[in-house]
C-alpha cells in the first residue's frame, strides 16, 4: 500500500488496496487523511458494487437520496447516475452534469461536505474530469483582491445553470428565472473560509454559481469573476483525472473546483455519484 501526490496543487492517490482492506479502519482512516490533506483522493480500478459504494460513503458520513428520483440508481436511493447511455430509448442517467467550474451544490444553505464518484463505464480518451483547489486559488490571488474581498459575502444562485425541462414548456425567460429563484432562493456565503484541517484560507465561490459580491458594482464584480475564472482554469495548477474503469474518487466539495469535459460522439459514459453529509468535515 502506498500514497503519491498527484500535482503540487491538489490530489493524492493510494495504491495497493482492494475493497476488503477499505473495511480495515485504519486503512480507510489513510484514505479519508488523503482526502482532508488534499482535497480529493483516488483508488484506481477499485472494483465495488453500488451497495458497497453506499457502504464506503456511509464510513465518511451519510450519504443521501438524490433529489430528481428518476435519476437515481433504481437499488440505492443515495446513488445518482451521471450517464449519457440510453436503455430501451430512454436515459440511463443525467447527462452533461456540471461541465462547468463549480464546487458542488453551492448555491444551497448547507451543501453536503464530500462528494463520491465511481466510474462504471468510462472512455479513456474524454469525459476527463477537471480538478483545482480552493486554497491553492486564494493563495495566488492577487493581494489586492485579497484585500477587497476580506470580510465579504458573495451571493449564490442556480439561475446560470438551471436545466429547463418539460414543466418550463410556455414559460418567458423572465417567467423561468423568477420560477427558479422560488424553488432556489439565492444563498449567502462568506468568500473566504479556513480548512479546519489544513488551516488554510480558501476561496468559497465560482462564477457559475455566484450572482454576485455583495457591496460589489456591476464592473467590479465582472473583474473579480475574471480574476478567479483565469486562476481556477491555469493548467499549471488543474489535475485532469483520466477516468479508467471502477475508479474511486472523493473529495471536499468546499474546497475542491471541478469540471467535466466533454464526452466524444458515440461513446457512453456513466459514473455514479453519491453526495454525503456530516461526517468528519462537519465536526
Amino acid at each position: 500500500m502506498e500514497t503519491k501526490q498527484l500535482t503540487p496543487s491538489i490530489g493524492a492517490e493510494l495504491t495497493g488496496v482492494d475493497a476488503e482492506d477499505l473495511r480495515r479502519p485504519e486503512v480507510f482512516e489513510q484514505f479519508l487523511g488523503l482526502v482532508h490533506r488534499h482535497e480529493l483522493a483516488v483508488i484506481r480500478g477499485l472494483e465495488i458494487t453500488p451497495a458497497q459504494q453506499i457502504e464506503l460513503a456511509a464510513k465518511v458520513g451519510r450519504p443521501v437520496p438524490f433529489l430528481m428520483a428518476k435519476y437515481r440508481h433504481p437499488e440505492h436511493a443515495e446513488i445518482m447516475i451521471s450517464s449519457n447511455a440510453m436503455k430501451a430509448n430512454r436515459p440511463v442517467g443525467v447527462a452533461r452534469v456540471g461541465n462547468f467550474w463549480h464546487q458542488d451544490s453551492s448555491y444551497m444553505k448547507d451543501p453536503a461536505p464530500y462528494t463520491m464518484l465511481h466510474g462504471v463505464q468510462v472512455p479513456s480518451t474524454s469525459g476527463h474530469t477537471l480538478y483545482a483547489s480552493a486554497a491553492d486559488v486564494y493563495d495566488r490571488l492577487p493581494q489586492e483582491w485579497k484585500d477587497k474581498i476580506a470580510g465579504r459575502t458573495a451571493l449564490h444562485t442556480v439561475t446560470k445553470r438551471q436545466r429547463i425541462s418539460a414543466d418550463h414548456v410556455g414559460l418567458s425567460i423572465a417567467e423561468f428565472k423568477e420560477l427558479v429563484n422560488q424553488e432556489y432562493p439565492p444563498v449567502e456565503h462568506p468568500l473566504v473560509r479556513r480548512d479546519p484541517y489544513t488551516g488554510r484560507s480558501y476561496l468559497y465561490g465560482a462564477p457559475e454559481y455566484m450572482h454576485s459580491v455583495v457591496g460589489f458594482d456591476a464592473n467590479e464584480n465582472a473583474e473579480f469573476f475574471a480574476v478567479i475564472d483565469r486562476l481556477i482554469q491555469d493548467p499549471e495548477h488543474v489535475y485532469t483525472h483520466r477516468w479508467t474503469t471502477n475508479d474511486l474518487v472523493v473529495w471536499k466539495t468546499a474546497t475542491t473546483y471541478h469540471a467535466a469535459t466533454e464526452v466524444e460522439p458515440g461513446v457512453d459514459r456513466t459514473v455514479h455519484r453519491v453526495s454525503i453529509e456530516g461526517g468528519q468535515w462537519a465536526a
